[in-house]
């Protein structure tokens, strides 16, 4: 069934010795999307010059990339390995000029830089060291990750997509974020906690009937009508809001969706239950 969604678009930017992991940030986005679009009625587009820029004359290469593609877009993830780029006359590359317009305008970027392994003869030592100055530029200006290999960077672009999309400012403002739910006025019923019964009343409210459940190192999501009921950094709040899954669950109330059981769906008992809910 078609739905309204919020698209949010992001640039993937990066010079031409990343091209696996320019693959992977494509593939991550489509992994948030699997597990979220449906609940939270929210979509990352991933951008690139490769696929959304097209043939314009009467400026440079790079102004016309920002006008057409990067202005518009809501999230940057930068990879690095040993190059830095072409210069744009501008900036040092095509990528750090999308980086540094990107963040002027007061818009989140992700950046990474590679310690894989190269092998000597295929450095090109200009671009090594011009990498180098401005990995060490961005070293006073904010956090950037580091990552060792292939598999590495995908698990911490996965984990840290989930921590930027929840927490960050930028996307608060613009409604992918809400506050947590107050509950103390909803009364438990003779056989759920006060929390089960809040948590089963959501979910049958939501037309989809979803719950989105998400644990990772550092990345805890219970996810319901598009907010997340864990607050971040509180181990209180995920053991309570966790538990009462595992009650619904336990009482047959909530059903999980696949083998991740990441999605967990309300059964026809709990839609029964919810209806003689006060």
């Amino acid at each position: 069934m078609s739905y309204s969604a919020v698209v949010y678009k992001v640039m993937i930017a990066s010079p031409g010795d990343v091209s696996a992991e320019r693959s992977i940030v494509r593939e991550v986005l489509s992994e948030w999307n699997v597990v979220n679009a449906d609940v939270r009625r929210q979509v990352l587009l991933p951008i690139g010059w490769e696929t959304h820029s097209v043939p314009e004359m009467g400026d440079r290469p790079q102004a016309l990339i920002n006008k057409q593609i990067l202005h518009d877009c809501d999230l940057l993830v930068g990879v690095f390995w040993t190059r830095i780029g072409t210069a744009t006359g501008e900036y040092a590359s095509g990528t750090v000029e999308e980086i540094e317009e990107h963040i002027k305008v007061g818009k989140p970027a992700m950046l990474y830089f590679s310690s894989a392994p190269v092998l000597p003869d295929s450095v090109d030592y200009d671009q090594y060291r011009r990498l180098k100055e401005f990995r060490l530029s961005c070293q006073s200006r904010g956090l950037y990750e580091p990552y060792s290999d292939i598999q590495d960077f995908r698990t911490r672009l996965y984990r840290q997509l989930q921590l930027k999309i929840n927490r960050d400012e930028y996307f608060q403002a613009n409604g992918l974020a809400e506050s947590l739910p107050v509950i103390r006025d909803i009364p438990p019923s003779p056989s759920l906690s006060k929390e089960a019964a809040f948590l089963l009343k959501e979910c049958v409210a939501d037309p989809s009937g979803h719950v989105l459940h998400l644990s990772h190192p550092g990345v805890y999501v219970l996810q319901v009508k598009g907010k997340n009921l864990i607050e971040y950094g509180n181990e209180r709040s995920r053991a309570t809001w966790t538990s009462a899954l595992e009650e619904l669950e336990r009482d047959e109330l909530l059903a999980a969706t696949g083998p991740k059981r990441n999605i967990f769906k309300v059964t026809r008992k709990g839609y029964e239950v919810a209806d003689r809910l006060p």
